[in-house]
């Protein structure tokens, strides 16, 4: 489903927003640092002056909501639910974890991954076409978790207090503008903005953070389960990919790698006890799903597929055998892609995965109650599991049974009311049963969710034309214009 984009703007409000932000963080420290001028946290102390946790969390759901407006993040349950529990696994083996992690993908081909406030993780999926293993996509993750549980922007900010306000604010609203927009250039011109000094106090920074980075995440993934030689595996490839080329992978430009940190990776790792990490279905699934969905057309897929099961070109043939079947089915041939998910469902009856795909296929067959009853028993033993509670909700929205989609996504976002796919979805059903007012208010919660709070008024100022005589409903909708006023306030004085 198509995701709103944010308009220009928006862009440049919030560009504002983040050298307000930056010029906050300066006063702060300078007012904190009076007694003590000039005294950078040792590398390894968490705790920083130049921002507080609540309000490191309420600049990261800001960023958040902006970059889903920005961005091509990937709102497809199944992946999502792949990567926010690879990533749980690395939270919950981690130290100085202040906040719930979010951990999203972005449908991109450059190699890159990033963090940012508030425990927000995103990764583009070439990461994950490239990683060979799980091992080496949770090094990648376990990366970028230490930089968040080490507060890496905030003490940066504070290595930069000594910087003109002007500089500091060029510099932040660069670097995280280049978060947003995926790319490492915007990041470099951010930072080269702020001066001469400021940059070489950057690079000094970021090489030091980098390191801390590496070092904790490799104890980390250990500690969760993975062989920590995933690191130096997959960052020595990126390295060895760049030798002969004149434009390295991103990653290696915003996460510099030279191969002596690779070798210090590798020692890192022989420290460790030896973890055998046996090869992940899950994670080739979602490799192969991503290939199958986001990557060149169908009619190639299954010419690439077949060639490569002919030739056992494969990990677990299961997976490519499932990325065929989703080929297949985006090439209007249903039939062939029922073949190869029913057999798939006989070996593993509970895989997810399948169940998706054996959803879609029903649906462009137009069989919608047996569609219903066979996600129906897998919600009687997962009830509210993302994949299933979305799946049932579009079937129902397909076969026009609007009651039943409201009531599951209602349900579903009264535990995750941040989820933009099922409000997406909710607003479709209301819109379908002709539920104007609901629709209305949906959609606010929608361009809310995207940072646009004007947009988000006028949707509740559409619904509350349509209240009437709903006296109670009308008094709802004027506390949600409040509170959304205050919101787009807090924003401005953050």
């Amino acid at each position: 489903m198509k995701i709103l984009k944010a308009s220009n703007l928006l862009r440049m409000r919030f560009f504002l927003f983040l050298c307000a932000i930056s010029l906050s963080f300066v006063s702060y420290s300078q007012v904190s640092q009076v007694t003590n001028k000039n005294q950078l946290p040792d590398i390894g102390v968490v705790a920083s002056g130049s921002i507080s946790i609540d309000k490191e969390l309420l600049v990261g759901d800001a960023l958040m909501r902006q970059l889903r407006g920005q961005a091509p993040i990937i709102n497809d349950p199944l992946l999502e639910e792949y990567i926010q529990d690879l990533g749980n696994r690395i939270v919950a083996n981690s130290e100085n974890v202040k906040f719930p992690f979010r951990f999203f993908l972005i449908d991109s081909k450059d190699i890159n991954a990033f963090a940012f406030f508030g425990g927000n993780v995103g990764v583009h999926t070439e990461i994950i076409i490239r990683a060979e293993t799980e091992s080496e996509l949770a090094s990648v993750l376990a990366h970028e978790v230490a930089h968040v549980t080490q507060r890496h922007i905030a003490r940066r900010i504070e290595a930069q207090q000594r910087f003109s306000p002007i500089q500091i604010a060029t510099a932040i609203a660069g670097i995280v503008l280049g978060v947003a927009a995926g790319s490492s250039d915007a990041v470099l011109a951010g930072v080269s903005a702020s001066g001469a000094a400021a940059q070489q106090n950057s690079i000094n920074y970021t090489r030091s953070n980098e390191q801390e980075a590496d070092r904790i995440g490799i104890q980390v993934m250990a500690k969760a389960g993975f062989d920590p030689n995933g690191a130096s595996s997959f960052f020595g490839k990126l390295v060895e990919q760049s030798r002969f080329k004149s434009a390295p992978p991103q990653f290696l430009l915003t996460h510099p790698l030279p191969e002596a940190r690779v070798s210090e990776a590798r020692s890192r790792a022989a420290s460790l006890p030896q973890i055998y990490a046996p090869p992940n279905l899950n994670f080739h699934l979602t490799k192969m799903r991503i290939l199958a969905r986001y990557y060149r057309n169908p009619e190639e897929n299954i010419t690439l597929f077949k060639k490569q099961l002919k030739n056992n070109q494969y990990v677990f043939r299961e997976a490519h055998e499932y990325a065929l079947a989703l080929s297949y089915l985006a090439n209007e041939q249903s039939d062939e892609a029922e073949k190869i998910i029913d057999k798939l469902l006989k070996k593993d009856p509970e895989n997810l995965y399948y169940h998706d795909a054996a959803t879609d296929i029903l649906i462009a067959q137009k069989k919608f109650d047996q569609a219903y009853s066979a996600l129906s028993k897998q919600a009687e033993q997962r009830p509210r599991n993302r994949v299933i509670t979305l799946n049932l909700a579009n079937v129902a929205i397909e076969n026009k049974n609007y009651d039943m989609a409201i009531e599951l996504l209602k349900d579903y976002l009264l535990v995750n009311p941040d989820h933009l796919l099922s409000h997406q979805l909710l607003s479709s059903a209301y819109s379908g049963s002709q539920r104007f007012l609901e629709m209305h208010q949906t959609q606010a919660e929608i361009y809310a969710l995207l940072l646009a709070y004007p947009r988000a008024i006028d949707e509740l100022q559409h619904a509350y034309n349509f209240a009437k005589l709903q006296n109670i409903e009308k008094q709802r909708i004027r506390a949600r214009i409040d509170q959304f006023r205050e919101a787009q306030r807090r924003l401005e004085t953050l």
